[in-house]
């Protein structure tokens, strides 16, 4: 039996209007939220925060650093592996004209929660050869591109195994997350390190932090495309003191 749903009784048309219209509003909640909390960066005091700069890895194309510096960045983040054999392709590339173009470089690594931690260590060390990045090195830590399968203490320990490993060596580790990230894996198991925060609001964290990435639909001179923007969270006298091996600033509740 064919139905119509023009004879449909009355009450069934105006349910199902009412559903149609949920799902719209639904819809443009989701846009706005989007748009609101995740497109549109928090402001972010130049006269506070001055020291600027970008992350970028192989997504990012072939870049002009010297057009970079020349908009105003300090200091660059470059991409240069990820888990225990994976190796941006771009990484040399970027390194080398970045040093070249008179930016500050940290390198990082994206941390494979289904990876041995020592073994990705290695990866990232090979990668890097005698390169000595000015800003040290960071573990990216994020659920994002992770399974989630994987036990919080199989990660906690693969993770500590790494941070272990690289110390050893003497290499100073940051790590880069969100918000959900720090509770989950740095505030308990690393706790007073250095922290490159992911976040979009105006106070990024109620926790210490180095630097802060707010946008990741920046545009920088040099690269084609959108590109995550990062400050530094202090001074430029203070920027001097961490690049000179300083103790590390940060930025805290008690400094907001």
């Amino acid at each position: 039996m064919k139905l119509n749903f023009l004879n449909r009784p009355w009450k069934d048309l105006v349910a199902a209007a009412a559903f149609l219209t949920v799902c719209l509003l639904l819809v443009f909640a989701a846009i706005w939220a989007y748009h609101t909390f995740i497109s549109t960066p928090p402001y972010v005091d130049p006269e506070r925060y001055p020291v600027r700069g970008i992350d970028v890895s192989a997504h990012n194309g072939p870049i002009d650093m010297k057009k970079v510096k020349g908009n105003g960045m300090d200091f660059i983040f470059i991409k240069a592996s990820e888990g225990k054999d994976f190796k941006d392709k771009r990484f040399r590339e970027n390194y080398d004209k970045a040093k070249k173009a008179g930016l500050k470089i940290g390198i990082y690594h994206f941390f494979r929660f289904d990876r041995d931690g020592v073994e990705q260590a290695l990866n990232l060390l090979k990668t890097i050869g005698s390169r000595k990045p000015d800003l040290g090195i960071v573990i990216d830590v994020e659920k994002t591109g992770n399974p989630d399968s994987i036990p919080l203490d199989s990660v906690n320990m693969r993770l500590s195994h790494m941070v272990d490993y690289l110390n050893l060596l003497g290499h100073r580790v940051m790590f880069y997350t969100n918000r959900e990230g720090y509770y989950d894996y740095i505030a308990d198991t690393f706790p007073g390190s250095p922290l490159w925060i992911c976040g979009f609001s105006e106070n990024p964290i109620n926790a210490e932090w180095t630097f802060w990435q707010f946008n990741h639909r920046g545009k920088v001179d040099g690269i084609e495309g959108d590109v995550d923007m990062n400050a530094f969270c202090g001074s430029r006298e203070e920027w001097e003191t961490f690049l000179n091996g300083g103790i590390w600033p940060y930025s805290s509740p008690r400094r907001q």
